[in-house]
């Protein structure tokens, strides 16, 4: 199958330090190569990549200091349409401006929504656009969403099984891991770290959006013997974060769609503790891959109770629902159904684990 796979260009593929879904989207286009598809991929010029690369952009435009990126998207769009006979299927892990440009391909292309899907300001292109197929990355994500959208499937993410390395031992402290923001509650996990006493380890970056907040609530929490801010990680110090950790905190207040540092966790066999709400309850199998809470007093007992859990149970849950080869098995399963559609505009679901 020829197959183009189009990235955002806010990172690199894969990313440099922080960049969930230029990750997800670096492990999916590896995995078609492997399955024996012809595979190209839409990124910017400092990605590694084993599909053909066309760059759009010389570097990932975040870490090259460019704020808006409406215009390289636009470019790169261009681009991909100007090739679009060239590929049985256009694969876009871009939000919306695709929708437009595409709308006569939509027989043959397929957009992953990576984000939130509760905010109301995209729902107008949702509403319109019926005809271009989505794919949710867990069914919780769906739930805002206007009826009649055009679901192709739910696919959740996967990742290769040597990214982060099974630890047997573990270790003794908590880690949080990912983006300071109000609605991932850095806060609520400094406060769980130090009601149940064991130390806490925070790798994350903070984006200018979230400047203040990191300043105003939480930069004053970090003064405590028990806390280490590390900051943002690149991939190599995430995997020995995540497979000498007791646990990882994922206090989410939020409907996450995905949450793929959970499942990074779990390929480390590092249980979770994740509050319900959005995919936690799809991702994580409570009492054997982790605990999910509702309260702070459940989080603290969960904090000392993670131990008790099987490292080696943790990571056999990450053996068979979350690896890069299942994942890329659901995206092939969809791109046929789609495919194979016979001028029917109904949706074909490929139903996650």
């Amino acid at each position: 199958m020829r197959i183009a796979q189009v990235a955002p260009l806010a990172e690199s593929v894969p990313p440099k330090l922080y960049g969930g879904t230029e990750r997800v989207v670096f492990w999916l286009t590896e995995e078609l190569v492997r399955q024996g598809h012809d595979v190209t991929l839409f990124a910017s010029g400092d990605s590694t990549t084993s599909a053909k690369l066309v760059p759009c952009v010389p570097k990932g435009l975040r870490l090259a200091g460019i704020r808006d990126h409406i215009a390289s998207h636009l470019v790169m769009l261009n681009e991909v349409r100007a090739r679009a006979d060239q590929f049985d299927i256009i694969h876009f892990h871009v939000d919306l401006l695709q929708h437009v440009l595409f709308r006569d391909l939509a027989h043959k292309c397929v957009t992953t929504l990576h984000g939130r899907l509760d905010l109301p300001d995209f729902m107008p292109v949702y509403q319109t656009f019926r005809e271009m197929p989505l794919v949710s990355v867990s069914n919780n994500q769906r739930a805002p969403m206007p009826p009649n959208v055009n679901w192709l499937a739910t696919v959740h993410h996967g990742l290769p099984s040597t990214v982060c390395p099974f630890g047997a031992r573990g270790g003794d402290y908590l880690a949080f891991l990912g983006r300071i923001s109000p609605e991932k509650r850095p806060d609520r996990a400094i406060a769980i770290a130090k009601q149940a006493g064991i130390s806490l380890k925070i790798a994350a970056k903070v984006d200018p959006a979230d400047q203040a907040y990191f300043e105003e609530v939480i930069e004053p929490l970090l003064a405590h013997p028990m806390i280490e801010f590390v900051g943002e990680i690149d991939e190599s110090a995430k995997s020995e974060l995540l497979g000498h950790a007791l646990a990882l905190l994922f206090p989410i207040d939020w409907p996450e769609p995905f949450g793929l540092v959970m499942i990074e966790a779990m390929s480390a066999g590092t249980p979770v503790i994740a509050w319900r709400h959005g995919s936690v309850p799809e991702v994580i199998a409570d009492g054997i891959s982790g605990f999910i809470v509702e309260t702070m007093d459940e989080a603290v007992a969960a904090a000392h109770q993670v131990g008790s859990l099987r490292r080696a149970g943790v990571r056999e849950v990450f053996e068979r629902r979350f690896t890069a080869a299942r994942m890329g098995r659901d995206y092939v399963d969809a791109y046929e159904a789609l495919l194979t559609r016979e001028g029917t505009n109904q949706p074909h679901l490929v139903a996650a684990e």
